[in-house]
């Protein structure tokens, strides 16, 4: 079975009659005019590749559906709401992730909708993994910068050479990391964002940010500092601290071609090395 994501990008505008459709899905379609709401959801279907076409679903039919029957759905809501001047707040965006689920689920043949997530902003997101899910996933990004050193003291100088690579420098090297905490909370309506922030902040970023890992961290004067050992180290800060969350994995980029995610004891998983 393949899982094939597609984004689709558009724009609201509550208080204009008529949206702007344009012709540029790349930016977002409906397009907005002036400052609009903009938003972008991701939408995860899971198949068998068809063995004449190759795709799990042509990304065109994706788009159109999407277009034709969610952001409707997104457009009077926070429309309605917008008017009203009421909030729109997570329970209201699991809702419409929810609803929007089970408008999908059936519109692409064989094909399974297997998550659906909202970017809220570049660096947040919500998401739901079943169409009944009541829990929803928050995920933020936030960046620290700090200097580690790969090296293993019971190594010789050769082989510290041979397992780090350009890596082992005595002297260390920096890195400007981007972490992804994501959370899981009863329908999203418990979410509390400034908490959340701050919890990370208090008890992750602030230990880590512009400091000599093997020096000022407690953890890596006996552990490596590699990006597999910080998103360990990250959740044994975060685990059991949010008090209406629980949390889910631990995203850490050490660069734009590699990032490790560790969902906890069970499993973990690197990627792009």
């Amino acid at each position: 079975m393949h899982k094939l994501s597609r984004q689709v990008r558009f724009s609201i505008n509550p208080f204009l009659s008529d949206d702007l459709e344009g012709v540029n899905s790349y930016s977002s379609r409906p397009s907005g005019d002036g400052l609009a709401v903009y938003l972008s959801l991701w939408v995860e279907l899971e198949a068998r590749v068809d063995a004449d076409t190759g795709f799990v679903v042509n990304v065109v039919q994706i788009d159109k559906v999407v277009r034709e029957f969610v952001v409707p759905l997104f457009d009077e809501k926070i429309s309605e709401n917008y008017r009203q001047s009421k909030h729109v707040g997570f329970g209201e965006l699991n809702c419409l992730l929810r609803n929007s689920w089970g408008i999908l689920k059936d519109k692409f043949g064989s094909c399974r909708v297997s998550r659906m997530s909202l970017e809220l902003n570049p660096s947040r997101k919500i998401a739901i993994e079943t169409e009944d899910c009541k829990l929803t996933n928050l995920s933020e990004k936030f960046e620290f910068a700090a200097t580690h050193k790969l090296w293993n003291d019971s190594f010789s100088p050769e082989r510290n050479k041979e397992v780090f690579g350009k890596c082992a420098n005595p002297e260390g090297h920096g890195h400007n990391y981007i972490i992804e905490v994501t959370a899981a909370s009863k329908d999203g309506s418990e979410f509390n964002v400034g908490q959340f922030q701050k919890i990370i902040v208090d008890e992750f970023i602030s230990v880590v940010d512009h400091k000599n890992l093997n020096v000022d961290v407690a953890e890596f004067s006996k552990t490596i500092p590699t990006v597999e050992n910080i998103t360990t180290f990250a959740w044994g800060c975060l685990v059991g601290k949010f008090p209406t969350a629980n949390l889910i994995s631990i995203t850490i980029w050490e660069s734009d071609r590699m990032y490790c995610t560790y969902p906890g004891p069970a499993k973990q998983e690197v990627r792009g090395r």
